[in-house]
């Protein structure tokens, strides 16, 4: 039976956790506590400008990028929030260099959360779209909680999703059995079912990438540009479309379909493989957008298949449209 638009996330997370046998209910209760989180979160970007939230902090994360005052808002706000849950055991963020322990005043539980606090965040003076994205693993069932619960590859996933900031604020989220989505009614304090059963098309005529990179990508990311560019050879117009905040970029292609691209370059030599994070940004929308039939690649391999080795490793990520990709990947390996 389809499920009514204005069906609420807890109702929805309910639904479904009665009808997988065997649910515990903590991954219900995970996603409710981020959902309160980014209630929080939308509470302080609908202020920004108004109250003291905007601008930099004066220091760098472990990535070695200025921190914004609301990335460490968001930041704190899903780390308290998360820590009570009562069923993680980790936790791991783009803005730490180190997992976060859960504090022994909490109970533990057998689930990690991956997060990006406020993705785009070099955005947020510009009142452009941001977002918050998670990936949820289950923990090793031996050993005591450690870093090799976050060093999980994207298949493993039990949950990802994201919450975008924009004209409205959206959850999409999957758990492994489709995607959907939800859009956050202020005048209720609910997130309300909106996209139920979201579908990315087979291909698009979007691509979102930097080309102001284009001097430092490889020969075959050129000759890919140039084949979306020439409507000869793609037999497609296609449509240039970047804004610089991956969940915005990642959120408009799923929807109407396109390729979102970061290549490896060689602007910076200590990031040789790219700017993008496996773990707390390729991985969960790779996740997601598979479960919408889309797919995602390193250019040489899915995304959901890279063994990872650091917390914080860095992939080329060609995302969106399955034939979109495909044909990305075809080029990146030099076989057209």
């Amino acid at each position: 039976m389809p499920e009514r638009i204005g069906t609420t996330v807890t109702e929805h997370i309910l639904t479904h956790q009665q009808e997988s046998p065997g649910a515990t209910g903590a991954l219900t209760a995970i996603l409710n506590g981020l959902i309160v989180a980014a209630k929080v979160i939308t509470r302080e970007v609908r202020k920004a400008g108004l109250v003291d939230i905007l601008g930099e902090t004066g220091r760098a994360n472990v990535q070695g990028e200025e921190v914004k005052k609301l990335d460490d808002f968001a930041q704190a706000v899903i780390v308290r929030r998360m820590q009570q849950s009562g069923h993680l055991c980790l936790m791991a963020s783009e803005e730490e260099a180190d997992p976060i322990e859960i504090s022994d005043s909490y109970p533990k539980g057998n689930y990690v959360l991956i997060f990006d606090p406020l993705d785009g965040s070099s955005n947020i003076d510009a009142n452009v779209s941001i977002g918050t994205i998670f990936s949820i693993h289950r923990r090793a069932p031996d050993g005591d909680p450690g870093l090799k619960d976050v060093l999980q590859p994207g298949y493993k996933q039990a949950a990802a999703g994201y919450f975008i900031y924009g004209s409205s604020t959206m959850l999409v989220y999957t758990t492994g059995n489709g995607v959907t989505g939800f859009t956050y009614d202020p005048t209720v304090g609910e997130f309300l079912l909106s996209h139920p059963e979201i579908k990315t098309p087979k291909q698009g005529k979007i691509y979102s990438v930097n080309e102001a990179y284009s001097p430092y990508w490889d020969a075959q990311m050129g000759k890919f540009l140039e084949y979306l560019k020439d409507p000869a050879k793609s037999g497609r117009s296609f449509t240039s479309r970047y804004i610089g905040s991956l969940v915005a970029d990642f959120h408009r292609n799923l929807l109407y379909g396109g390729i979102f691209m970061y290549p490896a370059d060689t602007k910076d030599p200590h990031k040789p493989h790219g700017k993008l994070r496996l773990l707390c940004e390729a991985a969960p929308l790779a996740m997601v957008a598979e479960q919408a039939g889309g797919y995602a690649s390193s250019g040489t391999q899915p995304i959901l298949e890279i063994e990872p080795t650091e917390m914080h490793q860095r992939v080329p990520l060609f995302i969106g449209s399955r034939r979109d990709v495909e044909l990305a990947e075809k080029f990146m390996k030099g076989e057209m």
